[in-house]
């Protein structure tokens, strides 16, 4: 819990936001929930965050018994929601449907990141609308900095891995597209075909994968929640 001083309410309402209103703590719930259990899965769900101050979270998650740390054999240690901790699996979702539901979109699309939409996409992919051989799809973001706009998804026997430098295999599509644009139809904000005819996003290479991206691409598991209109 964050020491710098709780809000001194018996208020149930009071006492939980004082373990989870400290800066970070939902999203790292958030990416507990998701399935990270290694530090390094839960730094790539929160890129901005300092690795230092990720682990003062974790420990003060530890203490208010919201997850389990557990060191393994061969010495990698492994973060676990707990029982209290997965309890709290409709209450985050419940944030997300909220602000997906009454935000406005274009505040939401003022907060792009490529390594976040990147590890998402990664864990969210529909492989059963992809070939079972191994497919390597390239990711181009034109605009954006040098170390940051190209990106590579392999999928091979059932996994994806996410690399930010050529893997070196052949490339099964490229898909180049504004940051803007593809986190927009990640969010469900947008379609694939929509952002083809307006030129935001292109599609190069084996034709069967191009013309199933909108199904194998997966979406933000926010992206189906009814926005109200604006």
């Amino acid at each position: 819990m964050d020491q710098r001083g709780g809000y001194g309410q018996f208020c149930p309402v009071s006492m939980a936001s004082e373990v989870l209103c400290s800066r970070w703590t939902t999203l790292i719930v958030r990416e507990l929930l998701c399935g990270s259990t290694h530090f390094n899965e839960l730094r790539r769900g929160v890129p901005k965050m300092s690795p230092t101050l990720l682990s003062k979270r974790l420990k003060e998650l530890q203490q208010a018994g919201v997850l389990t740390i557990t060191r393994e054999a061969n010495g990698s240690t492994e973060y676990h929601l707990s029982e209290s901790g997965e309890e709290l699996r409709p209450i985050i979702m419940g944030l997300g449907n909220w602000a997906q539901r009454w935000m406005e979109s274009r505040l939401s699309l003022k907060n792009l990141d490529p390594s976040l939409l990147m590890w998402d996409m990664q864990r969210n992919l529909n492989l059963s609308h992809l070939p079972l051989r191994r497919c390597t799809i390239q990711f181009l973001y034109p605009e954006i900095s040098q170390a940051q706009k190209r990106w590579w998804l392999v999928i091979e026997a059932g996994k994806v891995d996410l690399c930010n430098f050529d893997p070196g295999y052949e490339l099964d599509l490229l898909v180049e597209s504004s940051l803007h644009a593809l986190t927009a139809i990640w969010m469900g904000l947008t379609t694939i075909h929509q952002a083809v005819g307006s030129g935001e996003l292109r599609i190069d290479g084996d034709p069967e994968m191009a013309q199933g991206m909108q199904q194998w691409l997966g979406l933000s598991v926010f992206a189906k929640v009814p926005r109200r209109v604006q």
